[in-house]
């Protein structure tokens, strides 16, 4: 499920995130979501979320 719509997404989810400075690369970062940055209910390059080890990022894929 991709990360592009809020509703699927809620703190203590597990993720990857694509960071800002490695959007190029495509480089994940995995963690789990701390907070929710984003305010839409959707974007089309993934939800802006910040994970509890402090890193921000775009939401790229959801995991169980």
């Amino acid at each position: 499920m991709p990360g592009t719509v809020r509703k699927h997404l809620a703190p203590g989810t597990k993720v990857s995130v694509v960071q800002k400075h490695h959007q190029r690369s495509g480089e994940l970062t995995h963690g789990i979501i701390d907070r929710i940055l984003t305010n839409s209910p959707t974007h089309p390059h993934g939800i802006k979320v910040k994970l509890t080890s402090g890193v921000v990022g775009r939401v790229k894929e959801l995991h169980d």
